[in-house]
């Protein structure tokens, strides 16, 4: 029995054990917990697990309360910290003390076998904790891109195969740049946890959502190229748009109705773009630019500088100063007309005896020919005197959108009473309100501008006329 020992444990050790029974019983338990601190000490030293280090020997003592007997042999096996490794001491066979060491061992609070091999358990809680995480990181990033922009970006890619005309031609809801576009499209085919958090989120959309986002679907090359070979100068009606649907359904998107290839085709034919229309030059002296390309040229970074109020103030009287000018060149440009029409001796092709005033657009030209005339668009439902839509895509404008009236002085008003502002010369006219019209007026509604012309000579025989009425 006395060579297992040894073979266990340490000389030290050994010694210790082989001599207790012979130790006599008077010795004190100060120096009995000393000598099995010592051993313990020699015990890690020789295992080579903890270095060696200074410490004291003597013991601290104080009073002890009755609860505290009891629990404090069991405080130091019971108390872990949450997410810390825990420290399992293995006891050795052959490290056996005799049975009075161990119950003064008891007796002292602590352990009388040294451990020889430490084993770090790692606790469940930490597991869970890294469990948890995982998915929260890679959802991290999906704020941004909703299940909307996923199914409008799958849906654009597959009509244009173009990223960059995606990126031009799709409106999602934040503003993503080009980069941000393709990386979330590379992410869709090549991500497996990103595609099938999107396709579970695409999925839960509503049915009549996604039927809105796929009436946005951006036109093919070969839906335009059809829509094209419809000639500028027919005025085409629902009806050739439906055949036109009904001859080709592989080629136009399944979403697609008669009413929004109308639209389209008048966008077409608006921009120069079908087959029989040639691109104009654009004329020399002048920029032509809608909002969209105003809006493109726009700095963001010049938006957001600091305040000038000295040059604000200098560049609100030069605007006073200019439109006053503007104001007395409006007022001297009939008497210049006049003039110029005596020296030439022509006046303006556009009218005739019964015409009152016109309105002349880019592609067609109203002719006012009674004292009061509505504009608008026409519907099956209601007619109007003039049609906004034989110029351009007018589904933006109101069935009844204004009315131009003549009073009896010549002076022509219109009335606004859509939804959506008139621009008369750059100025709002808001619904309900009205706005006096003068010749070679620029009148701009849903995007499509006009010049109202004044038939001069008409509007001055009117003008005598009641003139002579008023007469006693």
């Amino acid at each position: 029995m006395e060579k297992d020992v040894k073979a266990g444990i340490p000389s030290g050790v050994a010694a210790e054990v082989a001599a207790g029974p012979l130790v006599s019983q008077s010795r004190s338990e100060d120096e009995e917990s000393t000598a099995v601190k010592r051993t313990a000490a020699q015990a890690f030293s020789g295992a080579g697990l903890i270095p060696k280090r200074r410490s004291s020997s003597r013991s601290i003592k104080r009073k002890k309360f009755d609860d505290e007997l009891v629990e404090s042999s069991l405080a130091k096996s019971t108390s872990r910290v949450k997410g810390q490794p825990v420290i399992e001491p293995i006891r050795c066979p052959g490290n056996d003390l005799a049975s009075s060491d161990k119950k003064k061992g008891l007796k002292s609070g602590s352990s009388l076998t040294p451990p020889l091999a430490m084993v770090i358990a790692p606790s469940s809680m930490t597991k869970r904790m890294k469990k948890n995480k995982q998915p929260l990181q890679i959802t991290k990033d999906l704020g941004r891109w909703k299940p909307t922009d996923d199914l409008l970006l799958i849906n654009a890619v597959l009509q244009t195969t173009d990223l960059t005309s995606v990126h031009l031609g799709v409106k999602f809801s934040c503003r993503f740049t080009l980069r941000e576009i393709q990386e979330r499209w590379y992410a869709l085919l090549y991500d497996p946890v990103i595609s099938k958090l999107a396709w579970q989120a695409m999925r839960q959309l509503h049915p009549e959502a996604i039927a809105a986002i796929q009436s946005k679907a951006l036109f093919s090359q070969t839906e335009e190229a059809l829509l094209a070979k419809i000639a500028s100068s027919s005025q085409p009606k629902l009806e050739v748009f439906q055949d036109l649907l009904n001859k080709h359904p592989n080629v136009f998107y399944p979403s697609r109705t008669a009413k929004n290839l109308m639209v389209h085709w008048q966008l077409l034919k608006q921009y120069y773009l079908l087959e029989d229309q040639s691109v104009q030059p654009l004329p020399k002296g002048e920029q032509v630019l809608n909002f969209s390309d105003a809006e493109q040229v726009v700095d963001d970074a010049k938006l957001k500088d600091s305040r000038d109020e000295v040059l604000e103030h200098e560049l609100m009287i030069a605007d006073r100063h200019q439109k006053r000018e503007i104001r007395q060149l409006e007022q001297e440009l009939p008497r210049w007309q006049v003039l110029v029409d005596s020296i030439t001796g022509m006046n303006s092709p556009d009218f005739d005896n019964q015409t009152l005033a016109a309105l002349r657009g880019r592609m067609v030209r109203y002719l006012m020919r009674s004292r009061e005339i509505t504009l608008g668009r026409a519907t099956k439902d209601k007619q109007i005197d003039v049609d906004l839509s034989l110029e351009g895509p007018a589904w933006k404008i109101s069935r009844k959108q204004g009315i131009i009236k003549l009073k009896n002085n010549g002076d022509f008003f219109i009335a606004n009473e859509g939804r959506r502002p008139i621009y008369i010369d750059g100025r709002p006219v808001l619904s309900g309100n009205k706005w006096k019209l003068n010749n070679n007026s620029v009148m701009e509604i849903a995007g499509l501008r006009f010049v109202f012309l004044i038939n001069q000579e008409l509007i001055s025989l009117i003008k005598a006329e009641a003139a002579k009425m008023n007469q006693p």
